[in-house]
């Protein structure tokens, strides 16, 4: 199973990506609001409990997935150094034990960029970082970064399409040799 790990900070394009993707290269979608959205019908956004239930779902889903054989999992999440470190290096750890692959992915964009796509219906409907204050409030808390890991892909969301920048991933991890999802 190979497990592409997109992240980013919000409005990169994260989820655009990876279902982009997923219309190229079989695989699922594990998006990073699946889990936040689960866990906030427990918890209270952030209480004490709530990420490491979030954390406990996702490893779940992909030992799920790797148990069913699944071929790939796109996964999008908001990273941050150095305190997300530890589950980054748990999924690390449980793909190398399932002898299958993790594939890195840093989207970024300007500011500028951001500011354009941040307050789309879509967006304030899931109750994703939805204004530029928010995001400002999210960059006090949070410190976006790529994981660090050689292999990690950097793409700038900012001057490609979704459809180039998964055709970018496709291209660097050789998925293309993975069966073509029939549309």
């Amino acid at each position: 199973m190979k497990l592409v790990f997109i992240h980013g900070a919000p409005a990169t394009g994260k989820l655009t990506v990876a279902k982009e993707l997923l219309n190229m290269v079989a695989g699922r979608l594990l998006d990073n609001h699946t889990a936040i959205d689960f866990a906030r019908t427990i918890f209270d956004f952030g209480a004490p409990g709530f990420w490491e239930l979030i954390h406990g779902v996702r490893l779940a889903a992909i030992g799920a997935a790797a148990r069913q054989d699944v071929p790939l999992i796109a996964m999008t999440f908001c990273y941050s150094h150095p305190d997300d470190l530890r589950y980054f290096e748990q999924f690390e750890s449980f793909m190398r034990e399932e002898r299958g692959e993790l594939l890195p992915v840093y989207l970024h964009c300007s500011d500028q960029e951001i500011a354009q796509r941040i307050g789309n219906a879509d967006r304030i409907e899931r109750r994703k970082t939805s204004s530029m204050q928010a995001l400002t409030s999210f960059r006090l808390t949070y410190n976006d970064a790529p994981v660090p890991n050689a292999n990690c892909l950097h793409l700038d969301t900012g001057v490609a399409s979704a459809e180039a920048t998964a055709r970018e991933i496709v291209r660097r991890f050789h998925l293309d040799s993975d069966p073509v999802r029939s549309t």
